[in-house]
């Protein structure tokens, strides 16, 4: 469940970015839609707790972020946000399994060899968990950066820009796998877009338009 209102953020000394509230049940697909520059990373990171709200509330998997210290508000992102980054950010000195095992470390949670085979085995990524990324196509690579994501099985998956340089093909691959997943988990899935075929493949996301939510002269992402 993610809810927002009259939500606001504020870089520096520039002017405040003002958002379209939200109100997105558990398990819903919120499409925040709207070119470069529009606000959409900006409004993720605030989802995720990694930027903390110059105005207004946001409530995401039950927890109002506007309420939480630093320390706690990283334990719950922890373990009830999935961030599957435009960039991957995979280490290329750790192979496919040791990817997932660094999430595991960095989380704070307990070494799982267990969990890091099934998550790569639920997206058929088995055969290639000794592989590095560089060994990896870039379909494969995302898969992997996803299998990191749900790892510790979030409440909540933000994906950022995910048809980015795809073909048609690989990017209707990417979006089932990604509703796939998230409907497995009953997670909710947000995904940040300026691609007009998300929504076409999506038609039953809840759609938000990010067009007017950055204030002229503003370049934040």
């Amino acid at each position: 469940m993610i809810q927002t209102h009259q939500l606001a953020y504020r870089y520096g000394a520039g002017a405040e970015l003002r958002f379209p509230d939200v109100n997105l049940p558990q398990g819903g697909v919120l499409l925040l839609k709207g070119p470069s520059g529009s606000g959409k990373s900006t409004w993720l990171a605030l989802a995720a707790g990694l930027l903390r709200p110059a105005g207004g509330s946001i409530v995401v998997a039950g927890q109002d972020l506007g309420r939480l210290q630093q320390l706690a508000t990283d334990a719950w992102r922890a373990s009830a946000i999935g961030f599957l980054p435009q960039r991957l950010h995979l280490s290329e000195a750790l192979t496919v399994t040791g990817n997932l095992a660094l999430a595991q470390w960095a989380a704070g949670v307990p070494d799982n060899p267990a969990a890091v085979a099934q998550a790569l085995g639920a997206l058929g990524l088995a055969d290639l968990a000794a592989r590095r990324p560089s060994q990896l196509s870039g379909g494969q690579a995302q898969r992997v950066a996803l299998a990191r994501a749900v790892l510790l099985r979030p409440r909540v998956i933000l994906a950022d820009e995910p048809t980015a340089s795809l073909d048609d093909v690989a990017a209707g691959s990417a979006l089932d796998l990604l509703a796939g997943t998230a409907g497995r988990l009953g997670a909710s899935l947000v995904i940040a877009t300026h691609d007009a075929r998300v929504a076409a493949a999506l038609p039953h996301a809840v759609v938000c338009e990010m067009a007017a939510a950055m204030p002229a002269g503003s370049n934040a992402a």
